[in-house]
Order: C-alpha cells, then sequence, then structure tokens
C-alpha cells in the first residue's frame, strides 16, 4: 500500500514540477479543516507515516480550543494519530498566491494495527459504508449544497451583508447567475481541476443565495469528499474574487437559510436498484429505508444540525422541514421521494443543513436507511394524505436536540461509544459557552428597560 500512495505522489509532482507545497487536509468533527503545510520536496513523508497530528485535533471546539471534557488533549498526554493520504484527492488549487496542491487525510491510531481514529468523520463515515459492503449493498448517493456570496466580514462589519441587492425574484434567476458569472465560472473550473463532480448550478431563492447539485456516485467516501472539498473551493474562489462565501445555516434572519439534501439509491449486488418500484407505489424496501430515516431522524438531528444557529432553519412556514414526515414528489416532507419506479428510483433527505458536517450527516443517513431496512420499519402515511397529521416534532432547541442524541442508544451504535461520548461533550460544552453571550438584541431591550 505504501509503496501504491508513493508511486502516485511522485507521480503527481512530475506531472506538477512547479509545485512548491502540499496543504494536508484533516476535516474535524466541526467541519473545519486542520491541517499542514508541506514543501513538495518533503511530499514522501505522506507515503511513510511521517505526518502526524494529535488526535484532539479532531474534537477541538469550535474557536479551535481543547474541551477537556472529552479527554484527548492535554489532560491525556495529547497523543499522536498518524495521516493516511487519500490519494484520490491529491490535486491542485487555483486560489493560492504560489502554486499549491491539497490532499485529504485519513487518521489512523498509532496501536500497530492501522486501527481508523473513532473521531475522524471520513473513518466514521468509511465504517458505515463496509457494513453496506457486508450486506453486498452498494449506496449511490448525491448531495445538493447552498451557499451565500456576501460582502467580506471584518471587525468593523461583523454581519453578513449580500454581496449586492437585487429587486426581483431569485429563484433560478439567470439575470443573478449573469451578475456572478466571473466567481460561479471559477468556482466550475476548480471543480474540474480536483475532480469534484459538479453538475447542475442555480441561483437560490435568497438573495445572492446559490445552490449546487453534485453528479451521482457509488462511492458514500466520494459524495463526502466531494461536498467537503466543494465548501472549500467556493470559499477559496470566492476570496479571490474580493467576496466571502457562507454555509452557515441561517445568515440573514430574514431570508431563507442554506441546506445540504442527499438523494440515495441503493445497489444490490447484481446492480439492482433495491428501491425500483412498480407502477405508481413505492417498494417496500423503499417505504422501510425511508421508515428507519424518519424514526431516527430527532435522535440524529444533533448530527443534521449542529450548532446554535442551524435551528433557526426550522421554523413555522420556513422551506425547512420541521416535521419528520415523507411524501411522493413533495419538497415540504423531511424524507421526499422524487422518483419511486425505474433505475432512478430513490430518496431525498431534506433536513441538513449546510453547516452539517457532510461526512457525518450522510453516515446518520445511511444509518437510518440501514435500520429501516433491516428493521422493516413502516413510514406511515405520505404528507399527501390529509389524514395525515401524527408526524414527529423535529427539535427547534439545540439542546434539546443534543439531549437526545446523546441519550439515543441508535446513535450509539451508529457511530460506536468513543464518538457519540465526544461528540456529545463537544456539542454540550459548545451550548454552555454560548450561553454566556449576551446578544445585542437582550441588551437593546432590557439593559435599560429592566
Amino acid at each position: 500500500m505504501t509503496d501504491n500512495i508513493t508511486i502516485a505522489l511522485d507521480s503527481f509532482i512530475a506531472d506538477n514540477p512547479d509545485i512548491e507545497r502540499i496543504e494536508a487536509l484533516f476535516p474535524t468533527i466541526n467541519g473545519i479543516y486542520r491541517g499542514k503545510w508541506i514543501p513538495a520536496k518533503d511530499i514522501a513523508k505522506l507515503a511513510n507515516g511521517g505526518l502526524r497530528l494529535p488526535i484532539s485535533t479532531y474534537a477541538l471546539d469550535s474557536w479551535g480550543i481543547d474541551v477537556d471534557g472529552a479527554g484527548l488533549g492535554i489532560i491525556s498526554g495529547d497523543r499522536d494519530g498518524v495521516g493516511v493520504p487519500v490519494i484520490g484527492s491529491l490535486a491542485r488549487i487555483s486560489w493560492s498566491k504560489v502554486p499549491t496542491a491539497q490532499i485529504l487525510m485519513n487518521l489512523e491510531l498509532r496501536d500497530g494495527a492501522n486501527t481508523p481514529c473513532p473521531y475522524d468523520p471520513r473513518q466514521q463515515l468509511a465504517m458505515m459504508a463496509n457494513r453496506f459492503s457486508k450486506k453486498r449493498l452498494t449506496p449511490v448517493i448525491a448531495t445538493e449544497l447552498e451557499f451565500y456570496l456576501i460582502k467580506p466580514v471584518d471587525r468593523e462589519n461583523p454581519r453578513p451583508v449580500p454581496f449586492h441587492e437585487i429587486s426581483t425574484g431569485n429563484l433560478n434567476n439567470l439575470d443573478q447567475m449573469a451578475d456572478f458569472e466571473p466567481v460561479l465560472n471559477e468556482i466550475r473550473k476548480a471543480c474540474d481541476l480536483q475532480n469534484v463532480l459538479a453538475d447542475v448550478m442555480i441561483a437560490e431563492a435568497g438573495m445572492c443565495q446559490f445552490e449546487i447539485n453534485f453528479k451521482h456516485v457509488s462511492d458514500p467516501l466520494l459524495a463526502g469528499d466531494q461536498a467537503m472539498l466543494f465548501k472549500r473551493i467556493v470559499k477559496g474562489c470566492a476570496k479571490m474574487h474580493g467576496m466571502e462565501a457562507t454555509f452557515m445555516a441561517k445568515p440573514f434572519g430574514d431570508d431563507l437559510g442554506s441546506g445540504m439534501h442527499a438523494h440515495v439509491s441503493i445497489l444490490d449486488h447484481k446492480g439492482n436498484n433495491i428501491f425500483e418500484g412498480k407502477g405508481n407505489k413505492p417498494s417496500s424496501n423503499l417505504l422501510h429505508a425511508t421508515g428507519g430515516l424518519l424514526s431516527s431522524m430527532r435522535e440524529l438531528q444533533a448530527i443534521f444540525a449542529p450548532n446554535l444557529n442551524s435551528y433557526r432553519r426550522f421554523a413555522e412556514g420556513s422551506f425547512a422541514p420541521n416535521l419528520a414526515n415523507w411524501g411522493l414528489d413533495h419538497r415540504a416532507a423531511a424524507v421526499r421521494l422524487p422518483e419511486i419506479s425505474g433505475p432512478a428510483a430513490r430518496l431525498e433527505h431534506r433536513i441538513c443543513g449546510a453547516d452539517t458536517n457532510p461526512y457525518l450527516a450522510l453516515t446518520a443517513i445511511l444509518g437510518g436507511i440501514l435500520h429501516g431496512l433491516e428493521n422493516k420499519i413502516d413510514p406511515g402515511e405520505p404528507i399527501d394524505d390529509s389524514a395525515n397529521n401524527t408526524a414527529m416534532q423535529l427539535h427547534h432547541d439545540w439542546k434539546n436536540s443534543v439531549d437526545d442524541f446523546s441519550d439515543s442508544k441508535l446513535a450509539k451504535h451508529m457511530f460506536g461509544e468513543d464518538f457519540h461520548r465526544v461528540y456529545s461533550i463537544l456539542r454540550r460544552y459548545e451550548i454552555g459557552k454560548m450561553q454566556t453571550q449576551i446578544s445585542d438584541i437582550e441588551l437593546a431591550l432590557y439593559l435599560k428597560g429592566a
């Protein structure tokens, strides 16, 4: 394996002799890239286990600080893990001032057995994909990601502002696409450069909001990689054009939130889509998979909506579903079935915010599908039926969502005890820290009036 990695790395440098550095990317629990810069001449470190990273890096809070309660930092010696390159992700980037390439990294424990680090989100998705593989099933996934292009934020201008205002409706607005043509073309080129399979790009309903659809791939890890890398691409390209990009779930209180939808079908060992139905009725497999997603949705919502801001999307009357329900080609549903017959039969999971960690979100979605298939869970009646008024309410409160995840035996089974414990501690720590922050509106309303 090491020899194959060395050959691939050497071949890349031979084809790109101008590259000066390699950026090693370790995507952490919070979806923030941590890592190191490596001089191109020292690229061999990637192949021989010479690149290490403290395991605690994966569980830093959103401010980049160790959480002692997680037990991974200095309190336990702050041990290293070994970085292992994901060779297929090695590619040039276009926004650096010097010729630069980047590569995604997995983390393994230094236990002599190459054990995947349980806190590595990419390894979590790999382990879930392996559960499907053992059942001779292959998930086929395509994600959709929404984002805003805004004016640069700094201390003098700390609040987000759309890069420019537009007075007409924005959804599918080709004029808005044309206004942003230079940066959108830059994003498209960067996707091609990094083998990110971007498909359709549209203007979304929010002001200066856009959405990218990715092509369906029969590799969950590739689907996760592409969503993670795309976030970096958009931010890098936006900066080149004097903008900032945000995947914050709800950057504007009076405008639409940004989500990440996932389309999923499942192939058997012969390549047949097990969700394919006949006529105008969903197959039993598709219904059971939907049932698994709905029955586990509240317990896993802390993955799909990981931050305080995430829960602003789940307001009544918003485009983000707030009930655990399903429907046939119904965009108000938490799980939409856009196709129920033919090889394109699939479900669409619609509750994730764009701020979710794609690896963890896909792990939870696939885990819910597997839970439904294994236990033949009935999803109940679709949203289209006027008699359906008993769907489970999704969480609107961050703390309750995290408590539900922490208490969930199913979540512990999906992610393993170590990850489940650390994720719960990390989220609760951030909740506690947020509760000490006084908002501007509180001061304006209560400082003098109380």
